[in-house]
């Protein structure tokens, strides 16, 4: 792609673990130079055990990284002078930090009226926006832990959902604010929220109770709209989930079956009746399912438009080969000099995708190029350094 539809904005980062990062990381996948404000000791994300221990080399692709002590008068001034330079600030760390930097809103939109301030937090404005919160935290306030998991066994959902859809959010916002920049020439406060997302996703289980009047069960023991949605059990062990949603595909699986017969009762006629007869009919594809290769029936199901898909790992979607064939995975070199295949936005113009531009930034890698950007000579940043205000690693390798 020549051009990026972000070229030309500068965005600064003060941000940690998912959320801000993840705004962040869409912005700069579309071609904005996003600048990632680290401690000297860089950001706590990049080591995490566990669960968190993919998180800082994905959402934080295609960014700069300048290291700073925001502790000291110096280091404050440093990003007094960057976001002076910058189109769009982003932050989430918790209510009052920014401010006790002298980042907070009122204070860079006195300095910079065009800038655009996208803060992530918690919760938006309200009785609740002072706690501190987190993606499994608001999963179980916000109803989705309850409809997810078991009745009476609240879990939540496998990935940082509201922490990615938070930062989403703030990226629209963003692009939003920039729009709207382009008639007013100033920016605004933007706010995304942990809570008010989680309350979004389970919008439509709201309106399911305020339409049928009865109380949304959780996912495990719904009340299926369809009578065949469902995950079967094939021979050799395997699973894999079927689907037929309407008359057209409950036909065409019946014969890919070799159920016609099942055509023919019509206490099986519409949708309707066979959600009334789903445990039995169920029961009897389980049955045959059970008899059946799951790959030769993927095959069939594919051919005639009937709604599958295998059980798959999240370790098992290096080898997808849709992804692979649609260039969905592309190669990022990391801070290590190693390199990884990551997933990229799920979007593309005019058939083109947004991939990795630069490698995975080390810690302070682009603060010296950075800085003498904004006027600060060798003497002045080496001075900076040796007090262990700045700290620098070296200049960054394009992938």
């Amino acid at each position: 792609m020549s051009t990026l539809p972000l070229e030309g904005i500068r965005v600064v980062e003060l941000s940690h673990m998912v959320m801000g990062p993840a705004c962040g990381m869409v912005l700069a996948d579309l071609g904005a130079e996003v600048i990632k404000v680290e401690p000297p000791k860089g950001d706590g994300t990049r080591h995490l055990p566990g669960a968190g221990a993919g998180f800082f080399r994905i959402f934080n692709r295609n960014k700069k990284s300048v290291a700073v002590d925001l502790g000291t008068t110096a280091g404050q001034e440093a990003i007094l002078a960057l976001v002076d330079s910058a189109d769009v600030f982003i932050e989430n760390f918790k209510p009052g930090r920014m401010a006790g930097f002298g980042l907070d809103y009122d204070t860079l939109h006195a300095r910079n009226p065009a800038l655009i301030y996208v803060s992530h937090k918690g919760f938006l404005k309200g009785p609740y926006e002072h706690r501190l919160a987190l993606d499994e935290v608001v999963q179980m306030m916000g109803g989705l832990a309850y409809m997810t998991g078991p009745a009476g066994q609240p879990l939540r959902a496998g990935s940082s959902v509201n922490d990615i859809m938070g930062g989403m959010f703030g990226a629209i916002g963003v692009l939003a604010a920039l729009h709207e920049r382009n008639r007013t020439g100033r920016g605004k406060a933007i706010q995304s929220a942990l809570f008010e997302n989680c309350v979004l996703l389970c919008a439509q289980h709201m309106q399911q109770y305020a339409v049928t009047g009865q109380a949304p069960a959780p996912m495990p023991s719904r009340i299926s709209a369809w009578s065949i949605y469902d995950v079967f059990r094939f021979a050799g062990d395997e699973q894999m989930f079927v689907a037929a949603t309407g008359d057209g595909q409950w036909a065409a699986l019946c014969r890919v079956l070799g159920q016609e017969a099942l055509l023919d009762d019509p206490s099986l006629a519409t949708n309707t009746a066979r959600v009334a007869q789903r445990p039995r009919l169920l029961a009897h594809l389980a049955e045959i399912f059970a008899t059946l290769d799951a790959q030769a029936l993927a095959v069939q199901l594919e051919r005639n438009g009937i709604p599958f898909a295998a059980i798959r790992k999240p370790e098992e979607l290096f080898d997808d080969p849709h992804l692979q064939a649609s260039g969905g995975l592309a190669t990022l070199q990391l801070d290590d000099g190693s390199h990884t295949e990551v997933p990229l936005l799920p979007l593309s113009f005019d058939g083109e995708r947004f991939g990795p531009r630069l490698a995975l930034a080390r810690v302070g890698e682009h603060t010296v190029e950075v800085m003498r950007g904004l006027g600060y000579d060798d003497t002045r940043i080496e001075g900076l350094q040796t007090a262990g205000i700045f700290s620098a690693a070296n200049e960054p390798d394009a992938v």
